[in-house]
């Protein structure tokens, strides 16, 4: 049997208190998967009567950011006065460019019965062209994102074309995205058309091509191959990649970009008040860390 992979990540795991957060990107041996430089799935998990999640305004250069919800919901604000409550199923894109402020906090009425966590996280980064880009936000609703549905299959496209469907959230780069849920025993081809592809099994059980997948694991695939995804008890597995990047991208802490010296740059103006405040989130914020959780492996 031929093995579909090219490389296996496993995640390292942050327990934020109540729920984990299990990141695949970066890693030491890899970076990216297309434009995608940072992958997190975080719970799912139900929190304690009153709490919720409460992530203070900080920055962004160079990058989009990806919301993507399978239970719960999120409000989030940021520094061009957007407020966008996020559900499952709909998508947050925030385009950072030259740089932008944001928070994600869970709603007063997720909190009362003690708020929902589970999802994805996810980072673009931009072509060099667009890394300097005007700040945006885009919410696209579930109802607007196509949806595969048939023969124990479910799969929506966030991001880009798969199964002869696009989705219309803006891609920077060539990008696909997607959220299959397999029924007991379903499967459902994966495209071959990217130049990088990964999967990741966020809940329950899968395999590819007769392979095993680990649950919350990277598996890079073999570029060009037509493979098939299977469950036996079911699962939910997200699909990802899109156009290879010709030059690689630095990450430190919120910051990604071609150039070290322009992260040195957003260091500097982060800690010396020189990016935009969040109008309606302004009391408070993360400090610059020391030693951030994310680094870029050289």
């Amino acid at each position: 049997m031929t093995d579909p992979f090219t490389l296996t990540i496993t995640p390292s795991t942050h327990d934020l208190g109540g729920f984990s957060v299990r990141r695949t990107l970066p890693s030491r041996p890899r970076t990216m998967v297309g434009p995608f430089i940072f992958v997190d799935q975080f719970g799912p998990a139900q929190l304690a009567p009153g709490a919720g999640m409460d992530v203070r305004p900080h920055p962004h250069i160079n990058l989009s950011t990806v919301t993507y919800l399978f239970g719960g919901a999120i409000d989030h604000r940021d520094s061009l006065g957007t407020f966008a409550r996020i559900e499952p199923g709909a998508v947050n894109l925030m385009t950072a460019g030259s740089g932008i402020v944001h928070s994600e906090r869970s709603p007063a009425d997720e909190r009362a019965a003690g708020a929902v966590m589970s999802g994805m996280q996810t980072w673009l980064a931009l072509p060099e062209a667009l890394e300097e880009t005007d700040p945006a936000f885009e919410h696209v609703p579930a109802a607007n994102l196509p949806l595969i549905d048939g023969e124990g299959v479910t799969a929506r496209i966030i991001m880009g074309a798969l199964w002869g469907r696009r989705a219309p959230t803006t891609c920077h780069a060539e990008t696909i995205y997607a959220d299959i849920q397999l029924a007991r025993g379903a499967a459902v081809p994966i495209d071959a058309a990217a130049d990088e592809r990964a999967v990741v099994v966020a809940l329950g059980d899968a395999s590819l091509d007769g392979q095993p997948l680990d649950r919350h694991s990277l598996y890079l695939l073999k570029p060009g191959l037509p493979m098939t995804l299977r469950s036996i008890s079911g699962g939910r597995i997200m699909l990802l990649g899109g156009e290879a990047f010709a030059s690689p991208r630095h990450v430190w802490w919120n910051f990604v970009s071609s150039r070290r010296e322009r992260i040195n740059q957003a260091k500097h103006d982060w800690k010396e008040g020189r990016f935009p405040t969040v109008p309606a989130d302004a009391d408070e914020s993360i400090p610059l860390p020391e030693v951030p959780l994310t680094i870029s492996h050289p």
